[in-house]
């Protein structure tokens, strides 16, 4: 799937006439990791509401390769191939952790066979095999992550939009994010778009950086360009993350 596109174009959202977003472009090639990052309410997590669905748009569009997919339910972008986590943790907490994983796959078409064995080659490679039959509910909030980045996975994206998947990890679980986060492009051929206010796993994860503020884009480059960016550093580095 290296050679999809996913496109934002123009992307204008508003809620009761305050505009979130206004005027956002942004693409994402399959095999590729872009950073998404801006201070505290700069449209980030709108902005992928707005690509799955989730929110309706007052201007622009979103396009998977030459077709147009703004206007339709999430379910039905999500079958197209585009899958995301949330900011705040949605598992199933009366469910298995492989019940999690597995209800995912039934839910983009498989078979009880199929998301089975999906369930078990995920969990092994997220190191929750050990944990497979602890119900969601019990988990620790890291690895409640990881089992969400493992479910988005159990139905095959080929763009995975992930909002602060890092957050409430320690310093030894955001390593290991990183390790598995760095290889899925290559193993799975897919794009990955990232949230994150983790500036070290950013800048060692992402090829490419965006950066939101007030709901417009102010930069986007390699992590070094960005880094150097003076409207970057004056609206989000130099008060927020300076020191990473």
């Amino acid at each position: 799937m290296p050679d999809m596109h996913l496109k934002a174009t123009g992307v204008t959202v508003e809620f009761a006439g305050l505009r979130a977003l206004n005027g956002v472009s942004l693409a994402l090639g399959g095999g590729e990791i872009v950073g998404l990052i801006g201070p505290n309410g700069s449209g980030k997590t709108t902005l992928i509401n707005a690509i799955t669905g989730q929110v309706p748009l007052a201007g622009g569009s979103v396009t998977l390769d030459s077709e147009t997919i703004s206007g339709l339910p999430p379910r039905a972008i999500a079958l197209k191939g585009i899958t995301r986590s949330f900011q705040i943790v949605r598992l199933f907490n009366n469910l298995t952790v492989a019940e999690n994983v597995e209800a995912a796959a039934l839910a983009h078409g498989d078979g009880q066979r199929v998301a089975r064995a999906k369930a078990t080659t995920l969990l092994d490679e997220f190191g929750l095999a050990g944990k497979a039959d602890d119900l969601g509910g019990v988990l620790s909030y890291g690895d409640k992550r990881r089992v969400e980045i493992a479910r988005a996975l159990a139905a095959d994206p080929c763009f995975l939009l992930l909002d602060e998947p890092a957050a409430g990890m320690n310093e030894a679980e955001t390593e290991t994010l990183l390790g598995l986060l760095s290889d899925l492009p290559r193993s799975r051929g897919l794009g990955l778009l990232i949230i994150d206010h983790d500036m070290g796993l950013i800048m060692r994860l992402c090829g490419r950086l965006h950066v939101l503020a007030s709901g417009r884009t102010i930069a986007e480059g390699s992590p070094e360009e960005v880094r150097t960016n003076p409207a970057v550093i004056e609206a989000y580095l130099g008060s927020e993350a300076g020191h990473a």
